[in-house]
């Protein structure tokens, strides 16, 4: 078992995983009211959320982009046979601050068999691990840096509901993160009760999937069993390390997120980004 006070302080990190292996089956309903046309037609017809088209480049351009500037520099993308198009398109790219590698996850069983499709990438090194239909704020990433060891952001439910463009009934649904006095983790709540929303008020701490994961993740996520969905989740392979005395962070932030899980996300995420630039 792993002594929190005595856990040492890893490199920085560089690396980053990210599941983009969905079938995007949201993605692929049509929006009353949206229409698409072009390469953002394509890809949602596909239900490659992360190849939507935005302001001229992919929106996991811009993901990998925030990132980049935080410091990640080596990427791998999470995939499934079926996804040529993030391949041709990233094989095609001229990059000078990111490489980008790929794992191919056989079968949709779940984030932690995603994450665990990346294993020989990370090889000795913590990496962060994120979704693909997320676009999260570098500032915020760039905290989990000062963690020792493993961690996650904790998104405040205030923040998310200001500076998100997710519907605040989706948020209420997300899980929410438990921490003691040291900002340790000791609970992951998932799918929480209306009374457990309410009680945690707007200070709760709600979870994205964005993890900086030590090479011990990849023990727990051959430990776990399937969950009451048929999947390897990556909440129960965190649990698992907490469980087993690993040292695992909350970092608290007041930031949003922006989603891109349907056809409505689009011109809400579009508008979000603006005019940034994304630099691979």
């Amino acid at each position: 078992m792993t002594d929190a006070a005595t856990t040492p302080h890893l490199d920085p990190p560089h690396k980053a995983v990210i599941m983009a292996r969905g079938l995007g089956t949201r993605m692929r309903r049509a929006a009353e009211g949206v229409e698409l046309a072009g390469d953002q037609a394509a890809a949602a017809a596909a239900g490659v959320k992360a190849m939507i088209t935005l302001n001229g480049r992919p929106f996991l351009d811009h993901v990998i982009s925030t990132l980049a500037d935080v410091g990640y520099h080596e990427f791998c993308l999470v995939i499934g046979p079926e996804h040529q198009m993030i391949r041709d398109y990233y094989d095609d790219l001229t990059t000078t601050r990111v490489s980008i590698d790929y794992a191919v996850q056989q079968e949709p069983l779940g984030t932690a068999d995603a994450a665990l499709a990346a294993e020989s990438f990370a090889g000795g090194d913590r990496v962060l691990l994120v979704n693909s239909d997320n676009f999260y704020p570098g500032a915020a990433v760039a905290r989990l840096a000062e963690a020792p060891a493993s961690a996650t952001l904790g998104f405040s439910k205030r923040s998310m509901l200001a500076e998100s463009n997710i519907d605040p009934g989706r948020i209420a649904a997300f899980a929410l993160l438990r921490a003691d006095a040291d900002h340790r983790l000791t609970g992951i709540i998932e799918k929480p009760a209306p009374e457990v929303v309410a009680a945690a008020g707007d200070d709760a701490l709600v979870s994205m999937n964005c993890f900086l994961l030590t090479p011990r993740i990849f023990q727990a996520c051959r430990s776990i069993d399937r969950s009451a969905r048929g999947e390897f989740e990556i909440v129960d392979a965190v649990r698992w390390m907490v469980d087993a005395g690993e040292r695992f962070d909350v970092v608290p932030v007041d930031a949003g997120v922006l989603d891109m899980s349907n056809r409505g996300d689009i011109a809400s995420v579009e508008a979000a980004l603006g005019d940034q630039q994304a630099l691979l």
